[in-house]
C-alpha cells in the first residue's frame, strides 16, 4: 500500500504565500515523476507543475515565477511554494507521484493525495 499525505493548506489573502507539503509512504521501490494539480470551483482538474526525477520542472504558465516545485528524495516528499498568491489560485491541491513497487510490476503508477483547500480571499 501507499499512501499520499498533504498539508500546507489554508485559507491567505491575496499576495500571500502558502507551502504544501505532500509525503509518500508504504511500498515505495522508485519514484519518478512528482507534482501537483489543482480544481478550482467549477473548474476541471489542472496540472500545476511537476518535477520529473534528475529532469527540468514544468508549470503551467499562470503559476510561472509565483510556484516552486522541489522534492527530497531522502523524505520522498514534494513540496511547493506558492508565493504572490491570486483569488484564482483558489482550488483543491492534489499531489501524485508516479511510484514502481512490488503491486505495480516495478512499472511507474500514479498514486494521488487526498488533496487539500487553499482558498485566497481578502
Amino acid at each position: 500500500q501507499v499512501q499520499l499525505v498533504e498539508s500546507g493548506g489554508g485559507l491567505v489573502q491575496p499576495g500571500g504565500s502558502l507551502r504544501l507539503s505532500c509525503a509518500a509512504s508504504g511500498s515505495i521501490f522508485s519514484i519518478n515523476a512528482m507534482g501537483w494539480y489543482r480544481q478550482g470551483p467549477g473548474k476541471g482538474r489542472e496540472l500545476v507543475a511537476v518535477i520529473p526525477s534528475g529532469a527540468t520542472t514544468n508549470y503551467t504558465d499562470s503559476v510561472k515565477g509565483r510556484f516552486t516545485i522541489s522534492r527530497d528524495d531522502a523524505k520522498n516528499t514534494v513540496y511547493l511554494e506558492m508565493n504572490s498568491l491570486k483569488p484564482e489560485d483558489t482550488a483543491v491541491y492534489y499531489c501524485y507521484a508516479d511510484i514502481a513497487n512490488f503491486d505495480t510490476g516495478f512499472m511507474p503508477y500514479d498514486y494521488w493525495g487526498q488533496g487539500t483547500q487553499v482558498t485566497i480571499s481578502s
